[in-house]
């Protein structure tokens, strides 16, 4: 019973992290270098990082600075940057590539509000998957001889640890709303 409750707490934790990792990638109008993570460049055949073929840095609020280690590069991070889809156009001045982020509409911040909401929903329904799968698990033991009580007991537990990451989901879910919608 108690690894059950122990494995259920660990995946949903993951859960939670997950979601952190996805929340950082929406941008609240303020530049970071987690806005290009997850581009593949194509460096002399391979898929590689962004961050491995040229130095990120944020100079300013507004703007993403890209360093290519090699300046036959340049051709290659903008073709990435431009395939995956971040809504940012490269200025290339022939040592370094910008990438200048607008500042957000009205319309704009509500969307991303959208978004971060929609992730929400999506580390919620991991959850309750998990919960699931952790009381039919308990259900099974159950059947195999666990007493109802312990097996009650267990899914009580599973159910408060359910409800405890359901709610950070919903806090996280709000501070990013209110990241996003400050000016």
């Amino acid at each position: 019973m108690e690894n059950i409750i122990s494995e259920v707490a660990a995946n949903m934790k993951k859960a939670i992290a997950h979601l952190e990792s996805e929340l950082s990638k929406i941008r609240a109008g303020k530049a970071t270098t987690q806005i290009v993570d997850g581009i593949f460049v194509d460096y002399y055949g391979s898929p590689t990082p962004l961050n491995q073929v040229a130095n990120v840095t944020i100079p300013d609020a507004r703007t993403i600075s890209l360093q290519p280690w090699e300046r036959n590069m340049i051709g290659p991070i903008e073709k990435a940057i431009i395939a995956s889809n971040i809504g940012l156009n490269p200025q290339n001045d022939g040592n370094y590539i910008r990438l200048f982020l607008p500042p957000l509409t009205e319309e704009r911040r509500r969307e991303l509000v959208k978004r971060v909401y929609a992730e929400g929903e999506l580390a919620k329904i991991a959850i309750r998957n998990l919960r699931r799968d952790s009381i039919e698990q308990v259900k099974k033991l159950q059947k195999d001889g666990l007493s109802e009580d312990i097996a009650k007991g267990g899914e009580g537990r599973i159910q408060d640890i359910t409800d405890k990451h359901i709610a950070l989901v919903d806090s996280h879910c709000k501070d990013k709303e209110k990241d996003v919608m400050t000016i």
